[in-house]
């Protein structure tokens, strides 16, 4: 018998049919013995079309009102799923965020998380009832509704289990697990059937879709036992979990990600004087833009290349930016690329591996493939390349390090 909170993304409770057998899902669980929470997103869709409702009344939509709308996408589904399991014979009772009291900073449509009441729920469980809560959503100290951004309800599925101290937090979704990489670019990819929260959190900012960052961190910073699911097929799926619950025997690799909305900019011949990168960074900052991979070049004759990535959703506006900081630092001229792709080799194997950078520059070399930029860490090594390269770089990696084989990626130096 254990205590599991299933979270359920918008695909697998995407209608009454598919909400039926979510139901059918925790019926069996219950059936064993465990004490099951579940957290449901809204029916796929739905979260778009209530955007779209709003835009049509109010061009920007106040933030507050917004919250308030949105919400209500996952409690439809939390009523739903709860007359679904009283179907069943189940005893269930459904929890909006407010309700569980998920007390959240004021942030409208991106809130974090501050606090959760667990007592109610308690009360709930031992009296053997299934509680069913709606994701992505809380209230502030004021009591107005909030929403925790897009891919909430897997950090709503993880905060719970932390607060319940679950035995494991399931995310059910359309994918049957964490991958190698995408099986729609390499078919030989395979399912891993353990992966740490470093590499995941790694796999997550890099450009796997599977879960969200935030969700990842807070499991980590809880230790919270995490493991993704199909919704569609039975299956063990993917463990995320610590260091120590690894075979000491972990491959240097474990994945590779990749990241096509990149873009880079250049701006060639500025002053090499202390402070430079806080001129040119700091203004590109100021205009809400994060970027990502940063390159300075040797000093030439006194000037040197400042280069660094951005979201390609920022590039125009980065752009314009640079090229006020360019006329200011009186530089040559500006450089910008937005047909670049991110390709990333990660695994916590990496650590005890010499020769994994060496070997994946090989790998692409052997291609014809040119690296424009590198950027490294513990547990992973990143490069730019140009887009067009981008699933050929992927496959040629996934063969290089071997990832189609069980207990593979170790590599010599």
């Amino acid at each position: 018998m254990a205590l599991l909170v299933q979270k359920y993304g918008g695909t697998s409770v995407g209608s009454v049919e598919r909400i039926e057998a979510v139901a059918d899902r925790v019926l069996k669980h219950k059936q064993q013995g465990d004490d099951i929470v579940v957290v449901v997103s809204a029916m796929s869709g739905e979260t778009n079309r209530l955007i779209e409702l709003a835009k049509s009344i109010q061009a920007t939509p106040d933030a507050r009102e917004m919250d308030v709308l949105l919400s209500t996408g996952e409690q439809v589904t939390i009523a739903l799923l709860s007359m679904a399991l009283m179907k069943r014979g189940l005893q269930a009772k459904s929890y909006t965020g407010s309700q569980v009291r998920i007390t959240t900073d004021s942030a409208h449509g991106k809130a974090r998380i501050q606090d959760i009441a667990t007592e109610s729920m308690r009360t709930d469980l031992e009296q053997g009832k299934v509680l069913v809560v709606a994701g992505f959503q809380g209230a502030d100290e004021h009591g107005n509704i909030t929403t925790l951004g897009r891919g909430g309800s897997d950090t709503t599925g993880v905060a719970l289990a932390a607060a319940l101290k679950a035995d494991e937090c399931q995310i059910y979704t359309d994918v049957d697990g964490v991958y190698t990489t995408d099986p729609r670019v390499v078919d030989t990819a395979r399912r891993l059937d353990k992966i740490t929260f470093e590499e995941m959190l790694e796999m997550a900012s890099l450009g796997s879709k599977v879960l969200q960052i935030r969700s990842v961190e807070f499991a980590g910073k809880y230790q919270v036992p995490l493991r993704v699911l199909s919704s569609f097929v039975e299956g063990e799926g993917t463990l995320i979990t610590t260091d120590g619950e690894i075979s000491m025997e972990q491959p240097a690799v474990s994945g590779i990600a990749f990241n096509r909305d990149e873009a880079k900019l250049t701006l060639k011949g500025v002053p090499d004087v202390p402070g430079v990168a806080s001129k040119i960074l700091g203004p590109i900052s100021d205009a809400n833009i994060e970027v990502d991979m940063i390159v300075q070049n040797v000093s030439m004759d006194g000037t040197t290349d400042f280069t660094f990535t951005v979201h390609r959703n920022d590039y125009e506006k980065a752009l314009k930016v640079l090229e006020i900081v360019a006329q200011e630092l009186n530089a040559k001229e500006i450089l910008s690329d937005d047909k670049i792709a991110k390709v990333s080799i990660v695994g916590v194997g990496m650590r005890s591996h010499a020769g994994v950078a060496t070997n994946m520059f090989k790998a692409l070399a052997a291609e014809s493939i040119n690296i424009q930029l590198i950027s490294t860490s513990e547990i992973k090594v990143s490069v730019i390349i140009d887009e067009k390269y981008m699933e050929l770089a992927v496959r040629s990696l996934h063969s290089a390090f071997k990832l189609n084989e069980p207990n593979s990626g170790v590599s010599e130096a």
